[in-house]
């Protein structure tokens, strides 16, 4: 008898050790949540007046069609009964079937939605519920459109914070896993918890991936190549030839600084720069600096003129060649804008064709991003950054994630928090959270300027001594956007695309602001759309646009290969004057700055 193993005596065993964590995080959560700053409220929140708007609005209506008002409580009322009832029957007969569209949510995959009396009760009245808060606001006639739709992106945020699968009383997932591990789940969600909010000084930010699992420079942004010059806004990244042979025009590749260039370049089989190399171009890309606070004073000026202006001078150069090709990607293709309107005003012919990326020049129609814009987010930011000399890195990269909330925010805290799984290895999201620092200027500049005044669509936007207008802008333009883009709407992307005078091809990709860009040749994952009709307005052209099922890339290479001259031997990085610095990827794309 005395082999016989005391399960009793370990379960309780098991039990102390796992109270004993709960105690050690739960006193360590406590610590790292007093680390938390206080919040600037301009920024953590819309501003009430909308929400009071909102309710001003339902109140008009209540009063001049209560009618209307009495028959959409009525509907949600029965249909709310009905929802119980069916409940009822389903204890005692067969298992439910939830509404078809609620089927359709990736938020409620697990059978048990279905099948399961609670968890369907509690699906199908967060379903009733939502619709009858959308039917209400689709009524509210009073509002103007602008008010509307940012009421209605609001109410979304707060619908998807609020649903069911959010919550660990009201998740099979969680529960299920919960008693599968007897509980360990939740410990080790509680310190993936922890981990998160230490690492963020008391903030919440879950971690989307794996920190351990990539190494910028060995088994991500790998590309070889070399700095071959830098200043204190950027490196100049030159890419080791694949061919014998190279176009003589070279390639300047000009990425936001939002966020790393290298989402250009995660792994071989994905990467443009890897890509437009072995077409036999001579590729240039430019790192930009994380800035921290000794970088207040700088605005788009710097950017161009220490960023843009310097790196075509150097790669001309180098290469001896009179004329660059060049690429701008979103904040990077706004500058690219900025940079061809002002070299035209004074003169400058470097620059003989431009691609751009998903960018946005026409900011009348901002997409989810503008519903955060109004003059009381502007005077938190502006106070904000003359308080650091910086907006953080925290701040954006929560932002935009925010604006894909269920994907970025949710779903992962889910995995994490409620699941205890570790996060995944996951390439993308490593980049997506390596994220960067904006200069003080530069940021208030971007942000008045450019989206809440429009002023470089409207020709009155000045930099460098010059008011820069795009209707100037003559040189051949090849500008892709993107179906399902959140951050740069496409139609907005062709109206200020249409500003320009030269010869303009646009392609409309599939997908959104990275996948549909970051869409491999060798996979043609997402097909594009074009046209070869003048550019007027963004529903007729794609009316009549042709669709093929194919990467843009295809297009793109015969495109710039036209435009990049004759074949000439292989250049290898540097030259004499601009010996080589390091390797590539470069010192500024591993820094990472509070």
């Amino acid at each position: 008898m005395s082999d016989v193993k005391d399960t009793g005596a370990d379960a309780s065993s098991e039990f102390l050790l796992n109270m004993e964590k709960i105690d050690e995080l739960t006193k360590r959560l406590a610590g790292a949540l007093a680390k938390r700053g206080a919040s600037n409220p301009k920024l953590s929140s819309p501003d009430p007046s909308i929400f009071a708007k909102a309710a001003s609005g339902y109140f008009t209506d209540m009063i001049t069609n209560p009618a209307r008002i009495i028959e959409q409580q009525m509907e949600l009322w029965t249909e709310s009964v009905n929802n119980w009832s069916e409940v009822q029957k389903t204890m005692l007969s067969s298992p439910s079937k939830a509404p078809p569209e609620a089927r359709k949510d990736r938020r409620f995959k697990n059978e048990l939605w279905d099948t399961h009396p609670y968890f369907s009760l509690v699906k199908r009245q967060y379903a009733l519920t939502t619709k009858a808060i959308e039917q209400a606001l689709s009524n509210l006639d009073e509002l103007e459109p602008s008010e509307r739709e940012r009421i209605e992106f609001f109410t979304h945020q707060i619908l998807d914070m609020m649903a069911p699968n959010n919550f660990l009383t009201t998740n099979p997932d969680a529960l299920e896993k919960a008693v599968e591990t007897e509980g360990q789940s939740l410990i080790r969600g509680l310190e993936n918890l922890v981990r998160d909010v230490e690492t963020n000084e008391g903030e919440m930010a879950v971690t989307l991936a794996d920190q351990d699992a990539f190494e910028v420079g060995v088994n991500i942004a790998s590309s070889p190549g070399a700095i071959v010059y830098q200043n204190r806004m950027m490196q100049l990244i030159q890419y080791s030839p694949t061919t014998e042979k190279v176009n003589k025009a070279p390639l300047i590749i000009f990425p936001p600084w939002i966020n790393k260039f290298y989402i250009l370049d995660l792994k071989e089989k994905n990467s443009l720069i890897h890509y437009a190399v072995s077409r036999g171009l001579t590729v240039y890309v430019v790192s930009w600096v994380n800035p921290d606070e000794s970088y207040r004073d700088d605005g788009l000026d710097s950017y161009l003129k220490d960023g843009l202006l310097k790196a075509v001078e150097v790669v001309k150069d180098i290469t001896g060649e009179k004329q660059v090709n060049t690429i701008g990607y979103c904040i990077g293709g706004t500058l690219l804008t900025i940079a061809l309107a002002y070299m035209q005003k004074v003169g400058d012919k470097s620059i003989r064709s431009a691609t751009f990326f998903t960018t946005m020049t026409d900011f009348s129609k901002p997409g989810d991003l503008g519903f955060f814009l109004d003059e009381k987010f502007m005077e938190g930011l502006e106070n904000e950054v003359e308080q650091k000399g910086y907006l953080s890195h925290f701040f954006m990269s929560r932002t935009f994630s925010y604006l894909r909330a269920n994907d970025l925010v949710y779903a992962p805290a889910i995995r994490s928090y409620m699941l205890g799984e570790a996060p995944p290895a996951f390439d993308l999201l490593y980049w997506n959270g390596d994220s960067t620092n904006l200069p003080g200027r530069m940021a208030k500049e971007y942000l008045r300027y450019l989206y809440l005044n429009n002023d470089l669509a409207n020709g009155r936007f000045e930099i460098l001594g010059e008011t820069v207008d795009m209707k100037d802008i003559a040189i051949p333009i090849y500008a892709v956007a993107t179906q399902t883009d959140h951050i740069a709407p496409w139609k907005s992307s062709f109206s200020g695309l249409a500003k320009t005078s030269g010869k303009k091809t646009f392609v409309l990709s599939e997908s959104g602001h990275i996948a549909g860009i970051v869409n491999p040749a060798s996979a043609n994952k997402y097909g594009n759309w074009t046209n070869q009709a003048e550019m007027k307005d963004p529903d007729a052209w794609l009316e009549t646009a042709t669709f093929q099922s194919k990467s843009w890339w295809h297009g793109w290479s015969t495109w710039i290969k036209r435009r990049s001259g004759k074949l000439i031997p292989a250049r290898n990085p540097g030259s004499k004057s601009y010996p080589v610095i390091e390797k590539a990827p470069g010192t500024y794309a591993k820094i990472k700055v509070k």
